[in-house]
C-alpha cells in the first residue's frame, strides 16, 4: 500500500513497482538476519543509483524501529539494507527485533526528496510556510539536529506542535527559538507493507 505524501500528484504505475521491489528488499533483509530465505528480487538499475531513505518497523499500532539516512551517500539498496538492519537492532529506543516479531512486523520504507533549505524571518513566519502532511523537517542549531518524517503529522496535525516536538528530538527546549535555526524540508515517496 502506498501512502501518498504529495496528495496533488498521481502516481505512476513504475511507482508502485518500485514500492513493492524496495518492500521487498526490505523483508529479505529481516529474513536473512534469521538466516531465513525471502523471495528472489531483480536488482534493477534505480536500485544502484545513490539514495536516501527512512526504514520504520511496526508491530500493530506501535513503532518497533526507525532508522534512516537524510542526506544520500551510498547506493539505495545499500541504504535501504543498512537502515533495514539498524531499525531492527541498532534503535536505541528498543531492544533487537527478536525472530517470534517477524511475522508481526509491518516495514514502510520511505524514499526522501533532496533537501531544501527554508529561509524565514521568525517562528510565525516559519509555521506560516509549513505544509502538513507534505512536509518532513530537518532542524538544526549548533550541534543538535533532528527530523520527522512527513508521517508525522499524522500524531502531530498542529504545525506549532509538529515544530515544538522537533525541537525537542533534537535536544532543545519546546519553546527554545533562535534566528540561527536552520530548517531543511523535504517530501517523501512511502510504501508500507499490509499489516
Amino acid at each position: 500500500m502506498r501512502l501518498p505524501s504529495r496528495p496533488e500528484e498521481e502516481t505512476p504505475l513504475s511507482d508502485e513497482h518500485r514500492g513493492e521491489i524496495l518492500l521487498r528488499i526490505a523483508r529479505n533483509t529481516l529474513l536473512e538476519l534469521f538466516d531465513t530465505s525471502g523471495e528472489p528480487v531483480e536488482i534493477e538499475p534505480w536500485l544502484q543509483e545513490i539514495g536516501a531513505c527512512f526504514v520504520t518497523l511496526r508491530k500493530g499500532p506501535e513503532l518497533r524501529g526507525c532508522i534512516g539516512t537524510i542526506l544520500p551517500h551510498r547506493p539505495l539498496i545499500e541504504d535501504l539494507r543498512g537502515n533495514t538492519l539498524a531499525a531492527a537492532t541498532h534503535d536505541p529506543r528498543f531492544p533487537a527485533l527478536a525472530r517470534e516479531e517477524l511475522d508481526l512486523t509491518v516495514i514502510q520504507v520511505s524514499l526522501l526528496s533532496p533537501l531544501e533549505s527554508m529561509q524565514f524571518d521568525s517562528q510565525a513566519d516559519l509555521l506560516r510556510q509549513l505544509r502538513p502532511g507534505i512536509d518532513g523537517l530537518v532542524l538544526e542549531h549548533g550541534r543538535h539536529r533532528g527530523t520527522f518524517l512527513p508521517a508525522v503529522w499524522n500524531e502531530l496535525p498542529n504545525p506549532a506542535t509538529f515544530l515544538d516536538q522537533l525541537k525537542r528530538k533534537a535536544g532543545l527546549a519546546a519553546d527554545f527559538w533562535s534566528p540561527e535555526i536552520q530548517i531543511r524540508r523535504y517530501s517523501t515517496d512511502s510504501w508500507s507493507e499490509v499489516g
